[in-house]
């Protein structure tokens, strides 16, 4: 396992731009072969390389787990066959109107944690997609849970006013242990400068030592 400290485009917020899981990662164009190389070898996962819906911000737009991947509906069709071919997993569109599902959705392989006010039909969506079973949850009081936590199959980073009760459904719903922290020098949005499964993390470059502690620790990475 490793971690990595990288940036995209020049900024730190590499989990804006970028998404991962257990077996699928997504990027964005433009980047350096070679910084590309360096994700996919940390990360040990597929790699595509596309826009969602004309933009960069695909960290933004993704829910996924290594079973599948859901994307907003304002996908375009050449960069939903690029993912297709790209990655060997379920591929699906949600219809819904909400289309920055990677900020209203947190999820690993075992489970999945959505916005309270999410329509039963995106949950249902995204449960049959990535096949878990789905919660609803905030964190620290704010409903968009994937932009304020990572997960991954072995543990779960999260935004440091979460509660107790949050912290219980997560672990319930996500079976693995929650821990808390920041990245990039205090941000508490966590998912905004991390990148992590089970086999390593890319994190922003603007990290900390402590920061790196405790990602190391909640995510079990050696």
């Amino acid at each position: 396992m490793a971690i990595l400290r990288a940036d995209v485009y020049g900024s730190p917020n590499i989990g804006v731009y970028c998404h991962s899981n257990e077996a699928t990662a997504i990027i964005p164009p433009g980047l350096p072969r070679k910084k590309v190389d360096r994700f996919q070898k940390c990360l040990e996962v597929q790699v595509c390389v596309t826009n969602i819906a004309g933009s960069a911000l695909a960290g933004i737009m993704v829910a996924a787990n290594s079973n599948g991947i859901v994307l907003p509906h304002i996908v375009r069709d050449h960069e939903l066959d690029t993912i297709r071919e790209s990655l060997k997993v379920r591929v699906e569109v949600a219809q819904e109107r909400w289309t920055a599902l990677g900020n209203i959705v947190l999820a690993n392989d075992k489970g999945a944690i959505i916005h309270p006010s999410a329509p039963e039909s995106l949950a249902k969506v995204v449960a049959e997609t990535l096949n878990v079973g789905i919660a609803t949850c905030s964190i620290a009081g704010l409903p968009y849970v994937g932009s304020l936590a990572v997960a991954t199959n072995k543990g779960v980073l999260t935004h440091q006013a979460i509660t107790d009760r949050e912290r219980s459904t997560i672990e319930d719903a996500l079976k693995v242990p929650v821990e808390t922290g920041t990245i990039n020098g205090g941000v508490p949005y966590v998912k905004a400068g991390l990148l992590a499964n089970t086999k390593g993390a890319v994190v922003g470059n603007l990290t900390a030592g402590p920061e790196l502690m405790a990602i190391t620790r909640s995510l079990a990475i050696e």
